[in-house]
């Protein structure tokens, strides 16, 4: 798949999630295979205002293609929050949020609200294309509901403003998270645009990768919940997409050593009390499916200081193993 002057084989894709693909997991993400990522969505009018914290969201990480993903529903203001993403991350991309289903997203308008005003979508896609010089991709829904899908419509006008690439959830705004995700509708999407297609949604192994490449056609996939806490999977997608034995998973000791390498670069990126806060989450995904990790995540969720994460590390690992 060529993404710029981009060439990418099997690509996969980290996708966005606002307060969970922050600079240090997108870094550990890509050491493990995700050969594209893309930062939590900002604000484009949050960062005209110039907000501290919004600017901070967008650091690049290392070791993959990355993205700054930014959402609003004004053409002017998206073209400058677009220019500054760039100027702020010195990103491979800029990635236009027209998916997020979360109702202050979609209901203001922006998000998936785009999908309702597809003509406004378009003008705000070839404004950001003309304000900044790599690709502009775009990642959407189906539509808003089952009975306004719009998606091939939508899509078209979306290569035809300048999209460089097109990630596509298989479900509809009204979906969210729930119910199945349309592999077939992707293909469709696929059949009729000549820029690369991702799909995303229900991409939870390595078998599924599989099987949505079969339906979907897609030329790359994009990984978001199912990567919570086991970023092995993108490793293991990869090996099944390009016909290899899939790898054996990680003794828990050495799963234990890549939550620690997370949570010190996020201490190094965010300081030790927002670190630890968002590595009470982080922690309890990496132990999913651990038997008798009850005892460990209760104690994860009140950790206030990198000392109890290592801690309750030591802890896993003489217990647990």
């Amino acid at each position: 798949m060529r993404l710029g002057n981009h060439e990418i084989e099997n690509p996969l894709i980290l996708g966005p999630m606002a307060g969970v693909t922050d600079w240090a997991y997108r870094t550990v993400c890509a050491e493990l295979g995700a050969n594209i990522t893309v930062t939590e969505m900002v604000s484009s009018r949050a960062l005209i205002y110039k907000d501290k914290k919004t600017a901070a969201l967008l650091r690049k990480n290392p070791g993959s293609l990355c993205g700054a993903q930014i959402f609003g529903n004004d053409p002017a203001i998206m073209a400058e929050g677009a220019r500054l993403a760039l100027e702020i991350s010195g990103a491979d991309f800029i990635d236009i949020n027209m998916g997020c289903p979360m109702p202050k997203i979609a209901n203001s308008g922006d998000g998936c609200g785009l999908m309702r005003t597809p003509e406004l979508a378009g003008e705000i896609l070839a404004a950001v294309v003309n304000a900044v010089d790599v690709p502009v991709t775009v990642k959407c829904r189906l539509g808003w509901d089952k009975g306004s899908i719009n998606v091939l419509d939508f899509t078209k006008r979306m290569e035809d403003n300048g999209a460089a690439m097109v990630a596509v959830h298989g479900r509809t705004r009204s979906m969210l998270y729930s119910g199945v995700a349309d592999w077939d509708t992707i293909k469709k999407v696929k059949d009729q645009l000549s820029v690369p297609v991702i799909a995303n949604g229900d991409i939870c192994s390595a078998k599924a990768a599989i099987r949505c490449r079969s339906r979907s056609g897609a030329d790359g996939f994009m990984i978001g919940r199912a990567a919570f806490g086991d970023p092995w999977i993108f490793a293991e997608v990869k090996a099944a997409l390009a016909g290899e034995d899939i790898p054996q998973r990680p003794k828990l000791a050495d799963r234990v050593d890549v939550a620690l390498r997370q949570f010190a670069l996020a201490y190094e990126d965010k300081g030790e009390k927002i670190a630890c806060l968002e590595a009470r989450k982080h922690f309890a995904w990496y132990l999913r499916g651990v038997s008798h990790a009850a005892y460990y995540k209760n104690i994860i969720s009140s950790v206030t200081t990198m000392e109890d994460i290592y801690k309750v590390a030591e802890g896993i690992k003489r217990d647990l193993q």
